[in-house]
This record gives C-alpha cells, structure tokens and sequence, in this order.
C-alpha cells in the first residue's frame, strides 16, 4: 500500500455539489492499494499514519503526530498512485489493485486511524472527487508499507 500524506490546516472533499468529507488542522491522505496488499499492510500504514511526526512541537520541530495533535485525516482512495510512466506518456495501471480488493482495504486502513483515535472523514470510492486543500508547510511525503 502507498499514501500520499499532505499536512493541511484545511481539506475536503466533493462529489458533485456534495461534500461528503471535510477536516481542520491535520493530514490529507491519498491511499493506493496494489495485488499482493492485505489487512496487515492497511493495518501498519495506519499506525504509521497516525503516528507520523510531520507536527510542530513548541521548539518547531516536526516532533508530533496526530495522535499527539489532535489532527484529522481526510482520507481518499487514489489507485493513480501505482500508475506506471516509465514508458510511453500514458501510465499504465497494471500495478493498481481492482476496485474488489481495493475498496475493503482502504476501508480497514480508515478504519484503523479510527480506531487508534484519530478523527477521519472520506471519499467516495469510485467517484469523481473533487479535492481541496491548504497543504501546510508545505509538507508531503510518500509512504510505503
């Protein structure tokens, strides 16, 4: 599993004139599944998630997670995150899981930060989503379980 983490002050979510998720100060999460994934990665890249030190502690260090914060998660199921571009201008999506194994994996992964006590909203799997957001810092990062 891969996840794209943005630290925001604001994010959200739409789908069509509905927004259907929406947090404060915290991390916008893009998370891709591929075909060897299964609950134990959704598990260890929840845990990395929430305990992930992207958070200014008093000195202004990034020393705290959003466990220690307070933060929210907004996350979003993004398949695009294993497009292939080595060849060619168009990526290739071979490597992207089916929506069948995908979908129960994004949701074990949103359930996961729940349930380490970190407040989530979502996406719409399989919708078009518009995605807004204030990246703060700004700070992004690619994680890999």
């Amino acid at each position: 599993m891969r996840a794209l983490v943005q630290r925001v002050t604001r994010a959200s979510v739409t789908v069509g004139d509905e927004t259907v998720g929406d947090i404060g100060p915290g991390l916008c999460v893009l998370v891709g599944v591929t075909h060897d994934d299964g609950e134990a990665h959704a598990r260890k890249l929840a845990e990395k998630v929430a305990n992930l030190r992207v958070f200014d502690d008093e000195a202004g260090v990034m020393n705290r997670s959003l466990l220690d914060t307070g933060g929210a998660a907004l996350v979003v199921s993004q398949f695009t995150l294993y497009g292939d571009t080595r060849r060619g201008r168009r990526p290739a999506w071979s490597a992207a899981a089916r929506p069948e194994h995908a979908e129960p994996l994004v949701e074990r992964f949103t359930a996961g930060l729940a349930a380490l006590g970190v407040p989530v909203a979502t996406g719409r799997f399989r919708a078009h989503m518009q995605v807004a957001l204030v990246n703060d810092g700004p700070v992004t990062l690619l994680l890999e379980v």
